[in-house]
């Protein structure tokens, strides 16, 4: 099966690629870096020429107003260009639709609405955050003060887990649907900052702050993901480990 990994030089995709073609399926990666352009479909009618699944792991630049144009305008380059292809795979997040005000998570929403609107059969994995987001975090910032993060529930994942999830779906029949992926274990984000803090030998203390950062916008158990979710085996500690 020939596979086209759009955004397939980054860290979810670059695994999905080599999963892909450990499984003997001819994964091809497209960026900017591979002469992909596509905001303005400059080299996209090549990059999916033959390709039976097409794969989309790109993401906007920013959090902010732009990101809505961002997700706007590449998908509607990408769809028309993939009407030959059998099946659009598209990475979203977990709870995305259940974060009002956020435009970020409302760009990601039009970016699911337009694939489900597209002429080619779909499927969408939504995934929890990433450890390795998390890391970056809460380490991001060198100076001696505290780190200041609210309670909000997450359910982190590996990016290696994500990758699996997108990778076995690309190969599978198109969902028509969503797949929920999620880390096995859920943290208050301030304990997870913790956690990560004292495995880099960070001595700074966490501070709970309800207003602290991103998160601060997501209400409840929004991000959690359901019943339904396929859990990934890696946990926080053994991803620290490692």
């Amino acid at each position: 099966m020939k596979i086209a990994v759009i955004g397939g030089t980054g860290l979810i995709g670059s695994q999905v690629v080599a999963m892909l073609r450990a499984d003997g399926h001819e994964a091809v990666p497209h960026s900017p870096s591979t002469g992909l352009d596509l905001l303005t479909g400059a080299g996209l009618a090549e990059a999916l020429a033959g390709a039976d699944v097409v794969v989309n792991l790109t993401n906007s630049p920013t959090f902010d107003d732009a990101s809505p144009a961002f997700f706007r305008t590449t998908m509607e380059n990408l769809l028309p260009a993939a009407k030959s292809a059998s099946h659009v795979v598209v990475l979203s997040i977990v709870g995305v639709d259940r974060v009002p005000g956020f435009t970020y998570y409302e760009a990601k929403v039009l970016q699911e609405q337009l694939l489900t609107a597209g002429p080619v059969p779909w499927s969408i994995v939504r995934a929890t955050q990433f450890f390795e987001f998390l890391d970056a975090v809460v380490t991001s910032d060198p100076g001696p003060a505290a780190v200041r993060l609210p309670a909000t529930p997450v359910q982190p994942m590996a990016a290696a887990d994500v990758a699996r999830a997108v990778a076995d779906v690309s190969t599978g029949a198109p969902l028509n649907g969503i797949r929920d992926v999620a880390g096995p274990e859920v943290f208050p984000l301030d304990e997870l900052g913790r956690i990560v803090l004292a495995a880099h030998g960070d001595t700074r203390p966490v501070v709970t702050d309800p207003a602290a950062g991103l998160f601060a916008a997501v209400p409840g158990n929004a991000i959690i993901a359901g019943d339904d979710a396929v859990l990934a085996k890696t946990t926080l500690r053994e991803w620290l480990a490692r």
